[in-house]
């Protein structure tokens, strides 16, 4: 029963984590998950999540945000509704 009780009380605090990291309401598009940056940005859902991550895969880290508008589907008012949101490092 120990063993189980810290199991579970080690899976609920990677729970909380994410969700206070999530909720925190910035995601890092360098280092970020597909889920976690369609969770955190506006207007981003898993489609374009996903298409972030193979821009970054491709061709290395992103230098700006701005550099995000080179990914099919994100354009300036996408930036602008992030704005705040998105970091790089």
């Amino acid at each position: 029963m120990s063993k189980l009780f810290k199991t579970l009380a080690f899976t609920f605090s990677l729970i909380v984590a994410n969700l206070s990291w999530a909720n925190s309401g910035e995601v890092n598009i360098n280092t970020a998950d597909a889920a976690t940056i369609a969770e955190v940005l506006t207007g981003v859902g898993e489609a374009k999540a996903k298409a972030i991550i193979a821009y970054r895969d491709e061709h290395g880290d992103f230098t700006s945000i701005e550099q995000l508008t080179e990914v099919k589907g994100i354009g300036e008012g996408t930036l602008h509704k992030n704005e705040g949101k998105i970091i790089l490092k």
